[in-house]
């Protein structure tokens, strides 16, 4: 594993590139869990970054992919062993850290969570980050009693301040995803 591939953009004054390079471990950011790759969906954000005037990327050389699913290879946190199946999406992946778009990842263990029963890990990235939050809004809404059998839309007048108040705790549990979203991914 000393050489590997990613997916590089790079920008000096008016030149960019966008290509698959060769680079080492080494050239990873600190992270407390190093995993093979396995998939990364892809997202507008990774477009934007993928492209001069992205305006996603603050410094370069980058690796783009806010999420990516594969295999713990060495951890320095307790949570995650060697060989664990996990994926990681949003933080700083593909913003200001390396993001997915690589063979290997090094990442920070708060910003990973064990792939879900019932995926496989390319099934994680089917659904991706933009899944993962249409998902955790589905369930916020169902905390709020809506049900098919009701048929009442977020937009009615009578549940407005519901869905407002459902859909800010949704973004702040988004940001704040911890042992409780652990327990609600898998379930």
């Amino acid at each position: 594993m000393d050489n590997f591939k990613a997916f590089i953009v790079n920008k000096k004054e008016e030149d960019f590139s966008a290509e698959v390079r060769t680079i080492q471990r080494k050239d990873l950011p600190e992270g407390d869990v190093l995993i093979k790759v396995a998939y990364s969906s892809v997202n507008y954000k990774d477009g934007l970054a993928s492209i001069p005037n992205g305006k996603i990327v603050r410094s370069y050389p980058f690796i783009p992919g806010i999420d990516l699913a594969g295999t713990v290879v060495a951890s320095d946190d307790s949570r995650f062993k060697e060989g664990e199946a996990v994926i990681a999406t949003s933080y700083e992946i593909g913003v200001t850290h390396y993001g997915g778009y690589s063979e290997y990842s090094r990442i920070p263990g708060d910003w990973i969570v064990p792939l879900p029963e019932g995926l496989t890990l390319k099934e994680a990235m089917v659904f991706g980050t933009a899944g993962f939050t249409a998902a955790l809004s589905v369930h916020r809404l169902e905390e709020n009693g809506l049900t098919p059998e009701k048929r009442k839309s977020p937009c009615d007048r009578s549940n407005r301040r519901s869905w407002q108040r459902s859909s800010r705790d949704a973004r702040q549990t988004r940001v704040s995803r911890g042992s409780e979203h652990r327990k609600t991914i898998r379930a």
